[in-house]
């Protein structure tokens, strides 16, 4: 069984490896498999966005750590920085019931939406958010926020046709 549950600031040294084990996922796509190899976030901004009261970690029944989501508030909306599972945990939920955690928080928190810069086609990225009623955002409905994050990722490698800025309304009517 699999608990969601704030994050704790002791949480934070956990959070590397199992980034670095959902990054693994890449290895299976040919020209994004140099992302498996990649930095992943530190400990200390861990700390520093668990700090902030919107990250949420799944832990197993042994208080195992096998998923996280890391969030911030940026004006109205709150942005996912990064969600991930142990590559071997993938497929069971974890990351539907880490993201299902994060927008209900924002709804409870009275946000416009829920944010965050993706791959278009890799399935368990922009695929997966549209299930939850996540749109892709175009032209001037990338705000500055958003332009300047898709920006450093391209600055660091991210191949920019491939990467997208992607909002889940909260106060439309139908949204989950």
């Amino acid at each position: 069984m699999i608990t969601i549950r704030p994050a704790r600031s002791e949480d934070a040294k956990a959070l590397p490896a199992i980034e670095q084990s959902a990054g693994e996922a890449f290895r299976t796509i040919a020209e994004l498999a140099w992302l498996a190899d990649g930095d992943n976030v530190s400990v200390e901004r861990h700390r520093a966005l668990i700090a902030g009261g919107a990250c949420w970690v799944a832990a197993d029944e042994e208080d195992r750590l096998v998923g996280f989501l890391s969030a911030g508030i940026e004006g109205d909306a709150l942005h996912i920085c990064e969600l991930d599972v142990d590559l071997d945990r993938q497929g069971q939920g974890i990351g539907r019931a880490l993201l299902e955690r994060a927008v209900a928080d924002a709804r409870r928190r009275g946000l416009a939406g829920v944010t965050l810069t993706t791959f278009r086609a890799v399935p368990w990225n922009a695929p997966f958010y549209r299930k939850f009623g996540f749109r892709v955002l175009e032209g001037a409905e990338i705000d500055e926020r958003l332009a300047s994050l898709l920006g450093d990722e391209v600055e660091h490698g991210m191949p920019s046709d491939q990467r997208c800025a992607m909002r889940l309304d909260l106060n439309r009517a139908g949204t989950r």
